[in-house]
């Protein structure tokens, strides 16, 4: 089973996004975002980055284990 993004989720509520806004904020569907908290998508290091600083954070922040 893949692991969740749990990290991303709680940002994203952080800054009061939807995931309907995070997707228009980055250029990806509501769906897109949805399966990348799920962890059934790995989104591409581009994403990742637009991600980074739509939420204003680094990617060992949101992506990378502690």
């Amino acid at each position: 089973m893949a692991k969740k993004n749990l990290k991303l989720k709680a940002a994203r509520a952080l800054k009061d996004m939807t995931q309907g806004d995070l997707a228009e904020a980055v250029g990806v569907t509501r769906q897109t975002i949805v399966a990348v908290e799920s962890g059934t998508y790995n989104p591409t290091i581009n994403l990742c980055i637009d991600i980074c600083q739509v939420l204003g954070l680094t990617l060992n922040d949101l992506f990378w284990e502690e």
